[in-house]
C-alpha cells in the first residue's frame, strides 16, 4: 500500500494552522462619499469659538465678575454687594448644580464641548501642528534641528502672547478691566492685581507649553467624579462591531488627544466622549457604504443618540424619573433664583432703632428717638429716598425728606423722630416706616418701636 505524503510549505514553528479572522466583504470604496451628518469636528469648533468669545466678553460687560476691590458680583445682569452673600452662594451653586446635572445627563459633554482647559489644549495642539507644517515648507532646505528650534521659538511665541491675554482677561473677573489695563502697560508687579496677573500668564503658559491634555489625564477631579455621576442611560461614546468589520485603520485612535483607543471602553477615565473617533470612523466606513461603528449612545447597551424611534423626552436624555426629577428641580431652581433677583431693590435700604439711649426730652416739649438709617444704591443710576411714617403726630427730623444716593455709594445716617409729648399714652408704640426709592419707586417698609418715659401719661 502506497502511503501519500504531504509536503507543507513554509510551515510554523509548532507546525499548528493559522487562525484567521473572518471579516465581511467590504463593497468598492466610494471616493465621492462627503461627511455630512452629525460631524461633531465642526460642532466642537463652532462650539469652542462661541465659549471663547463668551469667556472674553463675560468680564467687560459685568456678565459674571468678581470686583475684589469694590467687593462686588455681577451675575446675569445684577449686582451684588459683599453683604448679599446668600444670594452670591446660591448663584454658584446653582452653576455647580447644572454642571454635575449635566454630567448625570450628558456624560463628559462638558469635558469634550466646553472646559476652557480642552479648548486651549486642543487650540496649541492646533497651533503646534501647523506652524511645524508651515516651517517644514518655507524652511525645507534646512536641517531638521533648525527647524525644530524655529518651530520651538515660533510656538512658544505665540503662546507666551496668548498667555498675557488669556491671564489679562481672567484677572479682569476679579479686578475691573480698565484698572486692570494700566496696571499691565505699566508691568506693575508690585500690587496685588499685577502680581497675580504675572503668576497667572506663567501658569498659563507652562500649561499651554508642556502640560496640556495631562492635566485632564491626570489631575483633573472631574472626569473621576464623572464615574460617580454616571449610569446606564448616561450620554457615552461607545463601540460597536457586531458584524466584525473594522478594517483596523486606527483613524480613531490617530485623531483622539487623549491618546485612547475608543474600542476597548467607553468608561475609559481619559476619555471625554469629544465624539472625534465618531467622525473618524464615518469617513473611513462611510467610503465602503457602511455606518460609523463608533457612536453617541444612551449607555453601553442602550439607543444610539438621534434614535427617531424614541419618544421626544428620551431623545433629549429624559430616560428614567431621576432624570426627570433633576431636570425638574434646575427648573424650580433657576425659577426662584431668578424671582429673588427680580424682587431685588436696586436701592437697599434698612432702618434700626439706637437703643443706646431710648429716648430724648427736648427743650422744646418734644419726645426723640433716635434711628440708625443705611443706604446703599446698587444700580447704575442715581436715585432718592423718601421716609414716610404713620405715628400719630409723629415727625422726622431731616434737612430733608429726599435723600440723594448716587449709584454705587452707600451713606450711613442718623435721624430722630419726635412726638409731643403727651400725644402717646404707651410707653412702648409700634408703627412702619416706609422708605420710597425714585426713580424705581420701590417700596420697604419697617415695623420699629417708638419708646416714650413714663411720666408722659401723668
Amino acid at each position: 500500500m502506497n502511503a501519500e505524503v504531504i509536503i507543507k510549505e513554509n510551515p510554523t514553528i509548532n507546525d499548528k494552522p493559522k487562525q484567521v479572522k473572518t471579516r465581511k466583504k467590504l463593497p468598492v470604496v466610494n471616493k465621492d462619499f462627503k461627511l455630512e451628518k452629525y460631524n461633531w469636528h465642526i460642532l466642537r469648533r463652532v462650539i469652542h469659538v462661541v465659549c471663547v468669545a463668551v469667556f472674553v466678553a463675560l468680564p467687560f460687560f459685568n456678565i459674571m465678575r468678581f470686583d475684589i476691590p469694590r467687593q462686588r458680583f455681577y451675575f446675569a445682569g445684577y449686582e451684588f454687594w459683599i453683604n448679599e452673600f446668600a444670594i452670591i452662594f446660591f448663584s454658584l451653586l446653582f452653576l455647580m448644580f447644572i454642571i454635575a446635572a449635566m454630567s448625570m445627563l450628558y456624560g463628559r459633554v462638558y469635558c469634550g464641548y466646553l472646559c476652557p482647559q480642552m479648548i486651549f489644549s486642543e487650540a496649541a495642539f492646533n497651533l503646534e501642528e501647523k506652524i511645524k507644517t508651515f516651517i517644514n515648507k518655507r524652511f525645507a532646505k534646512q536641517s531638521l534641528n533648525v527647524r525644530g528650534w524655529l518651530n520651538r521659538i515660533a510656538v512658544y511665541t505665540i503662546l507666551g502672547i496668548a498667555s498675557v491675554f488669556l491671564a489679562f482677561v481672567f484677572i479682569s473677573y476679579f479686578i475691573e478691566p480698565r484698572d486692570l489695563f494700566g496696571r499691565l502697560i505699566s508691568f506693575d508687579i508690585v500690587t496685588a492685581g499685577g502680581f497675580a496677573g504675572a503668576v497667572v500668564t506663567l501658569i498659563t503658559f507652562a500649561d499651554f507649553a508642556f502640560l496640556r491634555t495631562t492635566f485632564c489625564k491626570t489631575v483633573c477631579p472631574y472626569g473621576y467624579l464623572q464615574g460617580i455621576l454616571g449610569d446606564n442611560d448616561t450620554l457615552v461614546v461607545h463601540y460597536r462591531d457586531p458584524k466584525e468589520i473594522c478594517v483596523e485603520c486606527n483613524k480613531c485612535v490617530r485623531v483622539c488627544h487623549m491618546g485612547i483607543d475608543i474600542r476597548n471602553s467607553p468608561y475609559q477615565i481619559e476619555c471625554i466622549h469629544c465624539g472625534e473617533c465618531v467622525d473618524a470612523c464615518k469617513s473611513i466606513m462611510g467610503k465602503f457604504g457602511e455606518d460609523t461603528l463608533v457612536h453617541y449612545a444612551w449607555g453601553e447597551k442602550g439607543e444610539l443618540l438621534g434614535d427617531k424611534k424614541a419618544p421626544w423626552y428620551k431623545r433629549i436624555g429624559l430616560r428614567d424619573i431621576k432624570r426627570i426629577a433633576v431636570f425638574a428641580i434646575i427648573l424650580i431652581y433657576g425659577t426662584a433664583l431668578f424671582t429673588a433677583f427680580s424682587m431685588r431693590h436696586s436701592v437697599m435700604v434698612t432702618i434700626a432703632p439706637n437703643r443706646a439711649t431710648l429716648y430724648r426730652k427736648g427743650e422744646d416739649g418734644m419726645i426723640y428717638n433716635t434711628f440708625r438709617m443705611t443706604l446703599a444704591n446698587r444700580g447704575n443710576k442715581d436715585s432718592t429716598v423718601s421716609l414716610s411714617l404713620d405715628l400719630p403726630n409723629g415727625k422726622i427730623n431731616l434737612p430733608s425728606n429726599e435723600i440723594p444716593v448716587k449709584a454705587g455709594d452707600s451713606i450711613q445716617q442718623e435721624f430722630e423722630i419726635s412726638v409731643p409729648a403727651k400725644s402717646l399714652e404707651l410707653e412702648v408704640n409700634h408703627f412702619e416706616i416706609t422708605a420710597v426709592a425714585n426713580p424705581e419707586n420701590t417700596k420697604d417698609t419697617f415695623q420699629e418701636t417708638f419708646i416714650m418715659p413714663v411720666e408722659t401719661k401723668k
